[in-house]
């Protein structure tokens, strides 16, 4: 049974006299019954009597809240990512885009958990035929769709004028070459140690290996600081820092979207400004990008370089 108040309790929590209770009562409507000859007063019905005269009410958060108009992409970074964001908003007044940087993996995971939108990810298989396919089949319950952001070509962000002599990965597993390292979960770091197992070494003996940082233009910030020789990233953050560097492979990076969510209004718009001139312009400056595929779906087994 709900509590019941007396006319001296529902006065005091009204913070008036017993006399004006019965006032509110007659003109006011305050909830009460009679019982045994004395008023009782239903303690929720008075709380909700109180709040329906309340004045000024903060506004509920619309439904059309910000976050709502807010595409959320998550995984591994990417300037070219970045500038697409950018121009997400510029022609989509009133629509915003963040990025949540989590590694290709931790962009996979936060798709499937619901806080994020899109992922991106460039993750190769173990056997080299195709990339992320298997690592959302481990990790997603439902197949999801795949579309093709760009090829992007990775190798060794080293020094100007390459002073340590640097050609290949045999050059760093030799142990004289301090690297800078990307964190485990993102694409890079798989391809770093894929590429240091096919030399003949193992990560812990590479200078440097522990030293992780959360961006592909970090690398690039370490290696002109004099804090190491040498780091695998993106051509365009070599090309945007004037460093030198040594290819090593092109890959497929590719936005992965829940089905159930692919034709939501925000995530086709984002899709559709990545054949805009002003991108692909971009992406001409910036280097190191494939756009031959760009906005395509793809299918398993289609791991190969645009012709």
């Amino acid at each position: 049974m709900k509590k019941l108040l007396s006319t001296k309790e529902v006065a005091q929590y009204l913070g008036v006299n017993e006399k004006m209770v019965y006032t509110l009562i007659s003109e006011k409507s305050l909830p009460a019954t009679k019982a045994t000859g004395k008023w009782l007063f239903p303690t929720h019905l008075v709380e909700q009597w109180v709040e329906a005269r309340t004045m000024n009410f903060p506004e509920q958060v619309q439904h059309n809240s910000v976050m709502e108009k807010t595409l959320i992409i998550a995984g591994s970074n990417d300037m070219l990512v970045d500038y697409a964001m950018k121009l997400y908003m510029q022609k989509n007044e009133g629509l915003y885009a963040a990025f949540c940087n989590l590694g290709s993996l931790g962009g996979i995971r936060a798709v499937h958990n619901g806080a994020a939108h899109i992922a991106t990810s460039h993750l190769m298989d173990r056997d080299d035929s195709d990339y992320n396919f298997s690592f959302t089949q481990n990790e997603m319950q439902e197949p999801p769709a795949v579309v093709n952001f760009s090829f992007r070509e990775q190798g060794y962000i080293i020094a100007k004028g390459n002073p340590k002599k640097i050609k290949g990965t045999k050059d760093i597993a030799s142990g004289n070459i301090t690297v800078v390292n990307r964190s485990s979960g993102t694409g890079t770091r798989l391809l770093f140690d894929a590429e240091l197992a096919a030399a003949g070494a193992e990560g812990k003996t590479i200078p440097g290996y522990d030293n992780c940082v959360a961006r592909h233009i970090d690398v690039g910030f370490e290696v002109i600081s004099g804090n190491a020789d040498a780091g695998l990233g993106i051509r365009a953050v070599a090309q945007a820092l004037q460093l030198d560097f040594i290819p090593v492979q092109w890959e497929r990076y590719d936005l992965i979207i829940p089905k159930s969510h692919y034709f939501d209004k925000n995530i086709q718009a984002f899709i559709s400004l990545l054949r805009d001139p002003q991108i692909i312009t971009h992406a001409e400056k910036l280097g190191g990008y494939d756009l031959t595929r760009s906005t395509s779906v793809i299918y398993p087994g289609e791991a190969g370089i645009p012709e």
